[in-house]
């Protein structure tokens, strides 16, 4: 049985095929001017769950990056201050080493003490550095200063020798950022211990008294291994930063192309496409334009 075909079917089709072109179009356009495939997830759920994991690991990834700027800037200050602390104390010892000469007298020796004095003050400086306002020599210590000096001339440190700076440079790695000052210092609260400051203040005490201040060298050389082996140690773990921020860029430009091939589009072929659909639409335009034409005297003919 053949079904009648009204005017009315016919223009109802055509109208529809029209709507159906109109939004095909319109999609297209959004498309190009978005320059994104995917807008909103019904467009393609696969690639839209995807699109949600890269940007996770992307949000992650770059928050690590963070992490490792921040180890990075902390262990600069750490590197600079212990560079600078172990030149004010080879300073010191070559004082030391000169006071040894028994034609000085006491105008030298004075000299001599006054210039361990300023080398004391550059190393308590140092031992006091900060990074964005924190001590990065006193762990989490909230404490204004990581050594201070008491009444009786001594040096106690202010740190937490429990709490650490760490940073966070991936999913399975934490980088220890501080120093802990009394191991670089010493500490003179802590027993069996000196600190550097309380080492140059008792030389240059000596020197004054007209004794001899060449017996503290052996306690200075042991002061610097310490130092130097704090030094080696934030060697090895700003490396590792260094290697962590390398390899986390690399990571960072991987995920970007994985996302930007899931819902970037492909300009030329869009281009094309969105001509070919201008095309197919003003094409049924120009039928419907046909299929619309008669008028009722038409139909009654």
């Amino acid at each position: 049985m053949i079904g009648r075909v009204t005017q009315q079917t016919v223009q109802r089709s055509t109208l529809a095929n029209l709507q159906l072109n109109l939004s095909t179009l319109a999609d297209m356009q959004g498309k190009m001017s978005s320059g994104k495939k995917v807008t909103v997830p019904s467009d393609d759920p696969a690639a839209a769950s995807d699109m949600l994991q890269l940007r996770g690991e992307l949000r992650a990834q770059t928050q690590y990056v963070r992490n490792a700027d921040d180890g990075g800037s902390w262990l600069t200050t750490v590197d600079t201050s212990l560079q600078s602390s172990l030149a004010a104390l080879r300073n010191a010892r070559d004082l030391t080493v000169q006071s040894g000469d028994a034609g000085l007298g006491p105008a030298s020796r004075e000299a001599l003490a006054t210039e361990l004095d300023g080398a004391r003050d550059t190393l308590l400086a140092q031992a006091n550095a900060t990074y964005l306002g924190r001590n990065v020599f006193a762990g989490t210590s909230n404490a204004p200063a990581a050594f201070s000096k008491d009444a009786m001339g001594s040096y106690a440190w202010n740190g937490s020798a429990t709490g650490t700076v760490d940073r966070r440079i991936n999913a399975t790695t934490t980088v220890r950022v501080d120093v802990n000052g009394a191991t670089a210092f010493g500490d003179d609260t802590a027993v069996g211990d000196t600190s550097v400051f309380k080492l140059l203040d008792g030389i240059a005490t000596t020197l004054r008294a007209g004794g001899d201040a060449t017996a503290a060298l052996g306690n200075i050389d042991a002061r610097m291994e310490k130092m130097l082996t704090q030094l080696a140690g934030v060697g090895a773990r700003h490396s590792r930063v260094l290697t962590a921020q390398t390899e986390l860029q690399s990571a960072q430009l991987n995920t970007k192309t994985q996302l930007s091939g899931i819902e970037d589009i492909d300009l030329a072929e869009t281009i094309l496409q969105l001509q070919s659909q201008q095309t197919a639409y003003q094409g049924a335009l120009g039928a419907a334009s046909k299929v619309l034409q008669p008028s009722l005297m038409d139909f009654l003919k």
